[in-house]
């Protein structure tokens, strides 16, 4: 036989094993998790970096100052939900007079009230007080140096008006 009349050489397609096609998936699969994990990272970078604008707020009418006495306290509900104690502390016609706290205890959330005669927030979940600023006093809130946050006040004609987060509704 001479070597010119020799079979040419075929290409034969490779038939794709078993092996091949977990290696394939395992990679592709590897890939898309470090891609989700490194987006989310940046995700999360980005929120940090640039937050979120604070909710919009607004002032909103709670009392005329003749019918709110010294001593007395409401308990306000805001538009987006929040309770605010607010309490009379003097008669000076200022808005120094009142104070504006939150009535959520910042230890478990439950429902803080206001106690005239000890001159103090209490809450009843955990024996937590709080005095007529916010400051905790005992228990657990005094513990983890917590007060209860404040919301601004404002009198105009004889009207009291509390700043509070509002929500849109479009």
């Amino acid at each position: 036989m001479h070597d010119a009349e020799a079979a040419p050489a075929v290409d034969v397609p490779i038939e794709p094993t078993r092996r091949t096609f977990i290696e394939t998936c395992s990679s592709a699969v590897m890939g898309l998790g470090l891609t989700l994990g490194y987006g989310t990272f940046a995700t999360l970078i980005g929120w940090f970096l640039y937050p979120s604008k604070g909710a919009a707020k607004a002032w909103q009418f709670v009392a005329d100052l003749g019918s709110f006495s010294v001593g007395k306290s409401i308990t306000y509900q805001g538009p987006a939900g929040q309770k605010v104690v607010i309490t009379r502390m003097e008669s000076n016609g200022a808005a120094e007079d009142f104070i504006a706290l939150s009535s959520v205890c910042p230890h478990l959330g439950c429902q803080v009230h206001w106690e005239a005669n000890n001159d103090r927030f209490f809450c009843p979940c955990h024996n937590g007080a709080f005095n007529a600023t916010g400051v905790a006093l005992s228990g657990p809130p005094k513990d983890a140096n917590q007060t209860l946050p404040r919301y601004p006040l404002m009198i105009e004609n004889g009207l009291l008006f509390i700043e509070v987060p509002v929500t849109a509704l479009v």
